[in-house]
């Protein structure tokens, strides 16, 4: 072809003044002075012409691909200078002016010129090259200007120690092919015939690719094309030459060869480009990956512990009563190895969860990454909720425990009560019916007759003493049914026929009075004196067996002023004795006289007193029985009161103790309280002093542990109130648990504080300053501020604050929208704003470097840019691409960037 540069001397092009290579090297002008010592004649060799068509129209389509075009006849494509202003843009990364559409003349020239200007306003000097010639398709003059452009554009930045484009680019050739044999790069044609440097390119950057050491140097045309294919399948470099132009050339057209050449340059100068953003990436894609390790774990911990708690709650809330005392006491020790064993661990599980949680928020914060939100139901203030709801169950199930013995303590009584009093009746029911239903009066005589109506009245005195324990059985029988007592079946069948055999006597007395009143008349009236003692021993003898039956009583008590209470009732029984037992002579004197005024008149007795069964034997019997009942009960109240002594010594005993440890626990309490706010010292001084404040609160464990044996002992004695103290074991453990939470959670703050500081950079200045000015505006002193008093803090920071700024960052440090900020809000506001962390935008220009400027990346790339578990990672998270140049299996990798900081969804 004609030598456009060298065939006209009155043109040169190059820029307008000094050189824009790196270091300050030689100008484009200097190199276009070098091209005068060429060889004239073969610039207007053919073969060059056809390799610089070839290669000038497959280095425009490699930059017009990107914008989804390309040319097939350099010198025709460009006339109407749509696609030349098209590639300019492309190449130049900046917007030219708006293109003219029409299709005439001066249209196509005027685009042209826009396109002519821009390049000179690169400070390219374009000399006889107009717009006239490119819009006729003057071939020489349209090569021209893509040289101009291929030199501005592509070769005129590449500078190796400071030497001009054109020896920047020659020395990196023969530095990167230095060590490779049969390869010595001396220019831009000949040295380049035989393929082996552009191999020896390809290998030095990217061995896996090409096997040099089976290359031979007198096959050209297989070395060529291995490594013309190479380059344009894996390194993006499309075929620029044919390597039979090449070998059947006596001399490879320079400027072809430098373009190729040039596209190496910039294929593998863009690695360390490529491989800084793969480091970003790759650091990005660690912190989210351990972020999202954690929240894996925290949503596991947390299903595990509300599993927990949903299994226990339904067992705590079970309220089905057991029918003995010793099944409810053996539920009772279920619930006291609850207490000790079961629950403990979950409650140290619990705290764990929340410091997790706290820390994972941190990390989060610091990576500027979104707050992690758990699924639904799992958040620390649902759990909580949980947590709350096992504690009142827990609480319910106690109370529960203990009315239930206590219910059935008084079902025991009263069963053995009801038992005692039937058989006492049952015993004195026993023959009564055989004898009202015996009609001995139809042939007794009068004086028997009087005999049996003064027995029958003696009897039915009996009967109406009797009237009280027949009530006394029913009320018995009605109290078992209402307190549900399980054999109330049995109790209730045997008090209805009590109580009906009751009503049987009452009908058969009533008509055995009707027929002897019958006979009365004729009888005599029956010995006033036995008539009198039956009349007075009766109710003596009911007086005697009620005494018996009280004195073998059963009694429950509870307290010593219960017992001192039956003590006292039994010492003024006792006190009645003396009269019963004048009652009881004047009794038995009656029946004495009896016999004497018989025995004076001479009257024959038959043995017994016709009016009473009572004898004086019965009397003396049951006089005896009572004597000795009696002291068999002062022992018993006695021992019952030692027992009482005993378990109020067992109150004093734990209330001592008790009100010694709970105002400790209060006190220690309010004490965190003070420290979490004042935080004097460097942040590692407070989290030494406040884990040697936690020691000590662990080294106090042992005073619980000695509540607890005192509590033990208390439950086993089963002592249900204490009136020494407000503090029950249930208040105490509540407090502990508290006291290990908030100390815990006190020492988290300051470790996160701690991870805040050295992550953003905070000095320890900086933190004093923000703890003090927070202290001066949390009036409250309670670690935690409304929105007017976090207003004042950030004016007297040196904000200026709008409503919407303010409201802006209320929604940072405030998220949950609570009215309150608290401190590790605030400081997390305060290293934001003062700090400088990766941004969404950082990452979508590291992933346009490995993309080749592409708006969207393969997978192919990502696998061999990035480490095969984090480039798995991105694959499996990026979406499609779907803008206009996508190609099949393009990835949006924009998205998934925003998507990582929370801007969008992934």
């Amino acid at each position: 072809m004609v030598d456009y540069h060298a065939a006209n001397q009155s043109y040169q092009y190059g820029p307008s003044s000094g050189g824009n290579g790196a270091g300050g090297g030689g100008s484009m002008g200097d190199y276009m002075a070098q091209e005068d010592d060429w060889d004239r004649d073969l610039l207007l060799d053919p073969a060059w012409e056809k390799q610089q068509r070839k290669t000038f129209t497959a280095w425009c389509n490699s930059h017009l691909r990107k914008a989804g075009t390309q040319i097939e006849n350099i010198d025709e494509d460009f006339r109407d200078g749509l696609k030349l202003m098209l590639l300019l843009e492309v190449i130049s990364g900046e917007r030219l002016p708006k293109p003219e559409r029409g299709k005439m003349r001066v249209h196509k020239i005027n685009n042209v010129n826009k396109a002519l200007d821009f390049i000179a306003s690169k400070g390219v000097k374009l000399v006889s090259i107009g717009a006239e010639e490119i819009v006729d398709g003057n071939a020489k003059m349209t090569l021209g200007m893509i040289w101009t452009i291929i030199l501005r554009f592509a070769i005129q930045d590449i500078s190796v120690e400071e030497t001009s484009a054109k020896e920047g680019l020659l020395l990196w050739c023969q530095r990167k092919t230095a060590p490779y044999k049969n390869v010595n790069v001396q220019n831009f044609h000949i040295s380049w015939k035989d393929g082996l440097a552009f191999n020896a390119l390809i290998h030095r950057h990217r061995p896996e690719l090409i096997e040099y050491d089976k290359l031979r140097k007198d096959d050209p045309v297989t070395n060529l094309n291995n490594a013309f294919e190479v380059a344009e399948k894996y390194l993006d470099i499309p075929k620029m030459l044919d390597a039979e132009d090449i070998v059947g050339t006596l001399r490879p057209d320079e400027k072809a060869i430098m373009t190729y050449v040039s596209c190496f340059y910039h294929a593998f100068s863009g690695a360390q480009k490529a491989e800084t953003a793969a480091n970003r990436i790759c650091k990005v894609l660690a912190v989210n990956q351990e972020n999202e390790h954690l929240m894996e774990d925290y949503e596991r911990l947390a299903s595990d512990l509300l599993e927990w708690i949903r299994r226990t709650i339904p067992w705590l809330e079970d309220r089905v009563p057991q029918k003995t005392i010793q099944e409810m006491q053996q539920k009772l020790e279920d619930f006291r190895d609850y207490r000790r064993v079961h629950k403990p661990p979950k409650v140290q599980e619990k705290c764990q969860l929340e410091i997790n949680f706290n820390t994972l928020q941190t990390k989060l914060r610091l990576s500027n990454r979104p707050a992690f939100m758990p699924s639904e139901g799992r958040m620390v203030s649902d759990i909580n909720n949980c947590w709350q709801h096992l504690e009142q169950a827990e609480k319910g199930y106690e109370e529960w425990l203990l009315n239930e013995i206590r219910r059935l303590e008084r079902l025991d009584h009263l069963a053995e009560k009801f038992r005692q009093k039937a058989s006492i009746h049952e015993a004195w029911t026993d023959g009564k019916e055989a004898m009202l239903k015996h009609r001995d009066y139809e042939t007794a005589t009068l004086s028997d007759i009087k005999a049996l109506i003064r027995k029958h009245e003696a009897f039915e005195s009996d009967l109406a003493a009797h009237q009280d324990r027949v009530e006394q059985i029913a009320a018995i029988a009605q109290e078992l049914n209402e307190l549900d007592y399980y054999d109330s079946h049995n109790v209730n069948t045997r008090c209805q026929k009590i109580c009906d055999q009751w009503d049987a006597l009452g009908s058969l007395t009533h008509s055995r009075r009707e027929a002897l009143e019958k006979t009365e008349k004729q009888l005599e009236t029956i010995d006033q004196l036995h008539l009198e003692y039956a009349k007075r021993a009766a109710p003596f003898n009911n007086w005697m067996e009620s005494a018996m039956e009280d004195l073998q009583d059963m009694f429950i008590v509870h307290t010593i002023e219960e017992i001192e209470g039956l003590i006292s009732a039994h010492d003024q029984f006792k006190s009645t004795l003396p009269d019963a037992d004048r009652e009881r002579e004047a009794i038995l004197a009656i029946h004495k006289e009896a016999q004497r005024i018989a025995e004076s008149n001479h009257i024959k007795l038959s043995g017994s007193n016709p009016y009473t069964t009572v004898t004086p034997q019965i009397i003396n019997s049951k006089w005896e029985k009572v004597q000795q009942l009696v002291p068999k009960r002062d022992h018993a109240l006695l021992e019952e009161q030692t027992k009482q002594q005993s378990n109020e010594h067992l109150r004093r005993q734990f209330a001592s103790q008790a009100n010694i440890v709970g105002p400790w626990i209060q006190t220690k309490m309010e004490e965190i309280g003070r420290i979490s706010i004042e935080m004097n010292g460097t942040l590692e001084d407070q989290l030494s002093h406040l884990k040697q404040y936690e020691c000590s609160i662990v080294d106090y464990k042992p005073n619980l542990d000695l509540l607890e044996q005192q509590h033990q002992l208390i439950q086993e004695a089963l002592i249900f109130d204490n009136k020494h103290t407000n503090y029950t074991m249930e208040h105490i453990r509540v407090g502990w648990e508290q006291l290990l939470t908030t100390i815990a959670r006190t020492i988290n703050e300051v470790e996160n504080q701690i991870l805040t500081r050295d992550a953003k950079g905070i000095s320890q200045e900086q933190m004093q300053e923000f703890r003090a000015s927070f202290n001066h505006f949390d009036k409250k002193q309670t670690g935690s501020m409304d929105s007017d008093d976090f207003r004042a803090l950030l004016i007297s920071t040196g904000y200026s604050l709008g409503d919407a700024e303010f409201n802006r960052i209320m929604s940072v440090v405030d998220p949950n929208h609570s009215g309150l900020v608290t401190f590790q809000a605030f400081i997390d506001f305060m290293s934001r704003e003062t700090t400088d962390t990766d941004t969404a935008d950082q990452v979508i220009a590291s992933f346009k470097v490995l993309a080749g400027d592409k708006n969207f990346i393969t997978a192919e790339e990502l696998r061999r840019e990035l480490p095969p578990d984090q480039a798995e990672y991105c694959i499996a998270r990026m979406a499609p691409y779907q803008g206009p140049d996508a190609v099949p299996g393009a990835l949006d990798y924009k998205s998934f960037s925003t998507a990582l900081y929370g801007e969008s969804d992934l």
